[in-house]
């Protein structure tokens, strides 16, 4: 039976004192699996991943968001002013306020977001949770449809039956358990290959279908997406046609141009290792660029210097 391996090396003063250890899957434009190492056929749970497919589901129930909003509905969002106005905007355009939001009360994910937050006076709120985005989506697409508003996150609601229906259409392949996210909201269940697959869709889909709009306002309006100064929004600017999302627990999936997909995750969880993965796989499938490059090492630090890096461990990429 297969279980996850070293991807990479942590390397500090040139002692390797540890490893992440995780599996990659590679799916090509038909949605075979091309190259992959670890456990990739199995059920694990995608975590913010799977919201440009939860984006696809309430589009297609009418949802009536596209450009930067969408790129929002479908974020996990670093809690900066033009996140927090944008999910208001959301809310507004189903006659809501933050109130109906049911995301737990957070700080911003970011630092430096979340300094400023509190030295303007601010504490935990609802509306800067990264999830706010995808919630505020969920409510404008229940009232657009009649639907309850009180329970939008139970799995039986018809928001979130509409939700997994999509997440089998375009994983191409049934949801195995259903739990419950870190916002509160369900998540589903899909194989690492499933959700490879399901990024290569997205990252080679057609103008005009529903999973163009999504690839097309993450492209557009990236850091809505993720946020100003994250690694995601970077690499999305740095490669034409590159479609990525992370999720919790170190899950990270990416769609090419071509319709390859790459999804990835590392079993610890730390997601210090996962950019530097991903960016090993790319250069494994002969993408190359200085952003690239940069995300292929995380520093380490030793008396405010740096001294050694997190960095992909070369066997597993031969």
């Amino acid at each position: 039976m297969s279980e996850p391996v070293i991807l990479a090396d942590v390397v500090r003063s040139g002692f390797v004192e540890g490893h992440h250890r995780g599996s990659v899957v590679v799916t090509d434009p038909d949605g075979t699996v091309s190259w992959s190492v670890g456990i990739v056929d199995q059920p694990m749970f995608p975590r913010s991943s799977n919201k440009p497919m939860q984006a696809v589901g309430m589009l297609r129930h009418g949802l009536p968001l596209d450009g930067k909003l969408l790129s929002l509905a479908a974020a996990s969002h670093s809690g900066e002013p033009f996140h927090v106005d944008g999910v208001r905007e959301i809310l507004a355009l189903a006659k809501l306020d933050e109130s109906a939001l049911q995301t737990p009360p957070a700080y911003p994910i970011e630092d430096a977001v979340r300094d400023a937050w509190v030295r303007a006076g601010h504490g935990q709120e609802s509306v800067v949770m990264n999830c706010s985005g995808k919630h505020a989506a969920m409510l404008l697409t229940c009232v657009t449809n009649g639907w309850p508003i009180d329970t939008y996150r139970s799995p039986d609601h018809p928001l979130q039956q509409a939700i997994r229906s999509a997440v089998e259409d375009i994983a191409g392949e049934k949801v195995s358990y259903v739990a419950v996210d870190g916002c509160g909201a369900p998540i589903l269940a899909i194989s690492l290959a499933g959700l490879a697959r399901s990024f290569g869709l997205f990252a080679a889909a057609a103008p005009g279908t529903l999973e163009a709009k999504v690839k097309d306002a993450y492209r557009a309006y990236p850091e809505y997406a993720s946020g100003s100064t994250r690694d995601e929004a970077a690499l999305m600017r740095a490669v034409p046609g590159l479609f990525c999302k992370v999720g919790a627990e170190a899950v990270y999936a990416v769609g090419l141009e071509d319709g390859r997909g790459i999804a990835l995750k590392i079993e610890d969880g730390t997601p210090r290792a996962r950019a530097v993965v991903m960016a090993a796989v790319l250069r494994k499938l002969g993408l190359e660029h200085e952003v690239i490059e940069q995300q292929s090492q995380f520093p380490l630090l030793g008396g405010g210097v740096e001294v050694g890096s997190v960095r992909p461990h070369g066997p597993a990429f031969e």
